[in-house]
């Protein structure tokens, strides 16, 4: 078998108390994401889906357990890996054009193809004609795409989502979602997308994986899916093996987003 891209090796992770104890965010996560995939997890608000994807970015050490990434133990940020933020992280001074080809400026890569590169992956993801604004004048579904753009154009091996299409709104948010699924599809790097929203890892991944509630989150479910591609995010929703496939994994999350709702509510 090949190297998986990623793996996590009986992860833990423990964060300080205000209060002087220890709290286990996540207990002995092992897991191993093939390369050329696109796995989506999904599990409550704050059971660790977020620290999972750090400590795969090598943001995070854990104190027990490792991320590995194509066999290597990751020791530092992960050189394989760009991370899309929940939030877009675009450099407000800089301009489309300048902020899609700055990880590209950033490897020494010469100015005439770095923009020559940005100016198709601005065309590729809509906007084109938009080179020369800033990311104030921007609506926050454009902001996305130049975010997109600005995480695939390096190329990366690994691209990791911190629940990157949350705050768009539906219309926009499925215009995006097909969007990843084209550059996803033209090039096969392996995607970690973490996101509270079953049907969009459905419709977007190959594999769903459900944390379970924390505090020492793990694994509970893990669900290959099998939906034909290419795939449209709207359309795929009214396929019968979608709906069968999101009542099997809800029966597995459904209880844990009780249990979360109830904790939170103590």
């Amino acid at each position: 078998m090949s190297t998986p891209a990623v793996a996590f090796e009986g992860v833990t992770v423990r964060f300080p108390t205000p209060a002087g104890g220890v709290q286990t965010v996540l207990r002995d996560i092992s897991l191993e994401i093939a390369d050329g995939t696109f796995v989506a997890i999904v599990g409550p608000s704050g059971c660790g889906k977020s620290t999972l994807l750090n400590v795969a970015a090598g943001l995070l050490m854990p104190p027990e357990g490792c991320a590995r990434v194509f066999g290597e133990p990751v020791q530092g940020i992960n050189r394989y890996a760009t991370y899309l933020f929940q939030q877009d992280a675009l450099l407000p001074w800089r301009t489309v054009l300048d902020n899609v080809r700055l990880g590209l400026v950033f490897r020494n890569v010469p100015a005439r193809e770095a923009t020559a590169r940005a100016i198709r992956f601005i065309e590729r993801v809509g906007l084109k004609g938009f080179e020369d604004r800033f990311p104030h004048q921007l609506s926050g579904g454009m902001r996305k795409r130049v975010a997109v753009a600005q995480s695939w154009i390096v190329d990366p091996r690994i691209l990791l989502m911190d629940e990157p299409f949350g705050a768009l709104d539906v219309q926009t948010r499925q215009i995006m979602e097909n969007e990843l699924l084209g550059l996803w599809q033209e090039s096969r790097q392996t995607v970690l997308f973490i996101t509270h929203d079953l049907e969009e890892a459905i419709a977007l991944a190959d594999r769903v994986v459900v944390i379970s509630a924390g505090p020492a989150a793990r694994i509970k479910g893990d669900y290959e899916v099998t939906l034909p591609r290419p795939r449209d995010v709207a359309e795929i929703r009214l396929n019968p093996e979608f709906m069968q496939l999101y009542k099997r994994i809800w029966s597995d999350l459904r209880d844990e987003v009780r249990q979360s709702y109830a904790a939170g509510n103590r």
